[in-house]
């Protein structure tokens, strides 16, 4: 999927809200700068966030919950993770249950999440972005998002 713009990348971000649901898990990879907070803040924004969702390098795990979204949420980026085992301390496994995890940087725990929605972000020559998505058999009937 070829995304234009920063604006293109943040509204698909929105659009993939409508169909998101709790216990749901979207990895988002790709290089420094490639729009995995973008699809975030989009995504949040559409579940009701207010203000613009802050990249959660520094802090880790974000989490956002009702009523400042419509439904419980956790921004997660593993970038500063160094082992993967550090993972187990962020309570990721619990929240999922009631929550959707976003996951930027799951590189750095493979193959932890095998039935999440894999968003994949990488530069275009012209300098937009292309979207590589692998679909898992949970997202069957939610995708192609329409």
């Amino acid at each position: 999927m070829r995304l234009a713009s920063p604006a293109a990348t943040e509204s698909f971000g929105r659009h993939l809200a409508a169909a998101v649901h709790p216990g749901d898990v979207i990895t988002l990879s790709g290089p420094l700068g490639a729009g995995k907070t973008s699809i975030a803040r989009g995504l949040l924004a559409a579940l009701g966030l207010a203000e613009e969702a802050p990249s959660p390098t520094f802090a880790i795990v974000q989490p956002y919950a009702p009523p400042e979204t419509r439904i419980p949420v956790m921004h997660v980026d593993l970038y500063r993770i160094d082992e993967p085992q550090e993972i187990d301390e962020l309570g990721l496994d619990e929240a999922q249950a009631d929550s959707v995890l976003l996951i930027e940087w799951p590189e750095r725990a493979p193959g932890r999440w095998p039935e999440a929605l894999a968003l994949s972000l990488d530069f275009a020559p012209d300098g937009g972005r292309v979207l590589t998505v692998q679909v898992p058999a949970a997202w069957e009937g939610r995708w192609p998002l329409t």
